[in-house]
């Protein structure tokens, strides 16, 4: 009986240890990484990002936290004036996913993409247009980009300096929030013939062009002899000023990760400025 007694007592023992072995091994395998990746982002930005996380710098996002080993986290805030010093500057989070390359406020990443300003126009149109000084351009209705405290984008000015002023439609790229994707909205005016054509941000106009019930061709702006700025960007990673390791990090992932990103990027139609210096492209056939 004793014996009886402990040969059981010995097989329950057994049993208690491949239990808890198991458990063990259940918690560790489903052990969410200790470290945190917190991502500064807008709510309501496509192509961009969006709380459903389905823009390109959420995907973006999601391929650095898990090479970093970490937790994606999101501190969601509309991208309005004053974005980076609230949210990298007040070290409220570790990144914000798409910067220009050299901006001050921020460590930044290599460049992960290159784009322009482009036009925008239906692509039945019999002659394209393919540069500010284009002479159909003083008989259309042109859209432009209202940055906010009167700023306009680099080309819009420079169609006032060319006497385009009174053909200008202003859109603000922070419309109303309470509309889903606020940015479409020059490009939805073009498929409407609200206006004649639209000059837009690259990521933008590619994207949304793609997914208008009509045509619309994306064609880049050449950069003006006379222009004193840009009109084509290095696009970053920020990375808050106190973690050069982080950035550090983020940069091995990045060019670790180039060919993938080169396809998300071709995916939401991103215009390459690159790829669009010597030739128009229509929106949707942009890989």
């Amino acid at each position: 009986m004793d014996r009886l007694t402990h040969k059981t007592s010995c097989w329950i023992f057994r049993a208690f240890i491949s239990w808890l072995t198991f458990l063990c091994a259940c918690d560790l395998n489903s052990a969410e990484p200790q470290r945190l990746f917190t991502v500064a982002a807008d709510p309501n930005n496509l192509p961009f990002s969006n709380a459903r996380e389905e823009g390109f710098e959420n995907k973006l996002a999601r391929i650095v936290a898990h090479d970093l080993n970490a937790k994606l986290v999101y501190l969601w805030q509309p991208q309005r004036r004053g974005f980076l010093r609230d949210t990298l500057g007040s070290a409220r989070c570790d990144a914000v996913m798409g910067v220009p390359a050299e901006i001050g406020q921020c460590l930044t990443s290599r460049p992960y993409f290159r784009s322009s300003y482009v036009f925008v126009f239906p692509s039945n149109r019999q002659q394209p247009i393919d540069s500010l000084d284009n002479a159909q351009l003083r008989n259309l209705r042109i859209g432009v980009q209202l940055m906010g405290d009167g700023q306009m984008s680099p080309p819009a000015n420079a169609l006032i300096e060319r006497g385009l002023s009174n053909n200008l439609v202003g859109f603000s790229v922070y419309s109303d929030d309470r509309a889903e994707n606020p940015p479409s909205e020059i490009i939805r005016a073009v498929a409407d013939k609200k206006i004649d054509v639209a000059v837009a941000w690259g990521p933008v106009a590619g994207y949304f062009a793609a997914r208008q019930p009509v045509g619309l061709t994306v064609n880049p702006i050449p950069q003006p002899t006379d222009a004193t700025v840009p009109y084509a960007f290095d696009i970053c990673v920020a990375i808050r000023k106190d973690e050069p390791n982080l950035r550090d990090e983020v940069n091995a992932i990045l060019r670790k990760r180039r060919t993938e990103i080169a396809k998300l990027l071709a995916e939401f139609g991103v215009p390459s400025a690159s790829a669009l210096s010597d030739k128009s492209s229509k929106a949707g056939i942009l890989r």
